[in-house]
């Protein structure tokens, strides 16, 4: 079978999984729910209400069909892309509120990439090129610490020093509760200033979403630090690479032209996969700083229990995890020739 027809039912297969894996999470997630203690409804009406008056609410939410009844009934609704309606805010959909906080949690992810990626490759790089050096070893120790520090603690650890004692970096906000935000286009505050030419709202956003995102952004660097590192030295130590050198190329265009190239497929991977976990994982993150953003929006509806935003949410967070999955696979088939299938 030649590579173009194994790679189309390669990309073939993997588009049929997609479905298969969102309807797997669905499911242990609807199971879950479920299975943990304590009764939504008791949430909403508190548990000294009548009997008759939590049964009534029971019914009027479908929670007193049986399991796997609900279970069909829900997956009906997301085939109709219907992610549910909110039990605990009547008439607020999922989607509504999916379409309220998720340009936060976007932003907050973006940014926190732009950093990760400019300090993991900045000293992966110079890591790679010095080796068994003091920068070597400061990178790898670097790359260790950051890998291994928990995001709550470095995060309240980082609010206390940078937003406490020295008052640098504002807390808990997105912008100012005194003025007004910028003109909704986008949902991303730092987008729609640019689009506006709104200079000074610009700079308000970069002030508020620089400390979460700097924090999480040198957390995660450490893992393109490692990946470069890694794969870089090898690449640098390869046959074709001393021939350039032998024939007088400048090392800075053997680091690009032969190094970075072939160092960027495994960083590709981590890429997508990391912002995607991003998207999908950002709770600690936001809850440690209180941005207001789709994760923290999750943490409030597990608490209420709220089983369709819950269940609305995760969908969509999932959805984004498999979709960056599937494009990850199908961008490394086609920018890697020795990948076979």
């Amino acid at each position: 079978m030649s590579r173009s027809r194994a790679l189309q039912a390669y990309i073939g297969v993997r588009l049929l999984l997609a479905p298969l894996m969102l309807l797997t999470i669905t499911t242990v997630v609807f199971i879950l729910l479920r299975a943990t203690p304590g009764d939504p409804v008791d949430a909403v009406i508190g548990n000294r209400a009548p009997d008759a008056v939590k049964q009534a609410f029971r019914e009027r939410l479908g929670l007193s069909l049986p399991l796997p009844v609900q279970y069909l009934n829900y997956l009906g609704s997301l085939l109709r892309l219907d992610l549910g309606t909110s039990i605990t805010d009547q008439g607020q959909t999922v989607t509504e509120v999916v379409r309220q906080f998720f340009p936060a949690t976007l932003e907050l992810a973006i940014a926190s990439m732009v950093v990760a990626i400019s300090v993991g490759l900045g000293i992966g790089m110079i890591a790679a090129t010095k080796p068994n050096t003091p920068w070597d070893l400061a990178s790898r120790l670097f790359g260790i610490i950051t890998y291994a520090l928990p995001i709550f603690w470095a995060g309240i650890i980082i609010q206390l020093i940078f937003s406490v004692q020295l008052r640098w970096f504002p807390l808990g906000s997105r912008f100012p509760a005194t003025l007004d935000p910028p003109p909704s286009i986008t949902g991303l505050y730092t987008l729609d200033c640019l689009l506006q030419g709104d200079w000074m709202g610009l700079a308000i956003t970069l002030h508020h979403l620089a400390l979460p995102s700097i924090t999480l952004g040198l957390l995660i660097s450490g893992i393109f630090e490692r990946i470069v590192r890694v794969n870089l030295r090898r690449t640098l130590q390869a046959d074709y690479v001393e021939a350039a050198r032998a024939r007088g190329i400048p090392e800075g265009q053997i680091l690009i032209a032969h190094g970075l190239k072939n160092t960027l497929i495994p960083v590709v991977t981590i890429l997508g996969l990391t912002f995607a976990s991003l998207l999908g994982g950002a709770v600690l993150t936001e809850v440690t700083f209180s941005w207001p953003g789709l994760a923290n929006r999750l943490l409030k509806a597990i608490e209420l229990r709220d089983y369709p935003m819950v269940q609305g949410i995760m969908v969509f967070f999932s959805t984004i995890v498999v979709a960056a999955s599937v494009a990850i696979d199908i961008i490394n088939a086609l920018i890697d020739p020795r990948i076979r299938y």
